[in-house]
């Protein structure tokens, strides 16, 4: 379960790469962003909705957290992107993408856990 969803989320999170690569400009790692930022909203919904009492059996809930939001998020190019920065002294971009994928990725988890309750409530 977790290789298959992993599979898929890598290929999710390249063909976002791709796009945001076609929109945007700059220095600025959007690809990565939009990634991580997504897949933290996403295992919000997910936990909140297995936490409903059997929504989803654990292992489909490790299929979608550990393989698919795993394969989607990374953190690694996430590393590889604030050091490219810092090695090109890009420290408002450098600093600027530690603080969003932070802030906003630990919001978006929230947000997935409101809208399933707000939706399941």
């Amino acid at each position: 379960m977790v290789g298959i969803g992993g599979g898929i989320g890598s290929i999710c999170r390249y063909l976002i790469q791709l796009m945001m690569e076609k929109f945007s400009h700059g220095t600025f790692p959007w690809g990565t962003f939009v990634a991580n930022i997504t897949g933290c909203l996403i295992i919000g919904v997910i936990y909140a909705f297995s936490d409903r009492g059997g929504n989803l059996s654990p292992e489909w809930r490790i299929f979608f957290t550990v393989g698919l939001c795993g394969g989607f998020t990374t953190f690694s190019s996430f590393a590889y992107n604030n050091l490219t920065m810092l090695s090109e002294g890009n420290l408002f971009h450098l600093f600027g993408n530690i603080l969003l994928n932070l802030i906003l990725g630990i919001f978006a988890v929230y947000i997935g856990i409101v809208l399933v309750k707000l939706i399941l409530h």
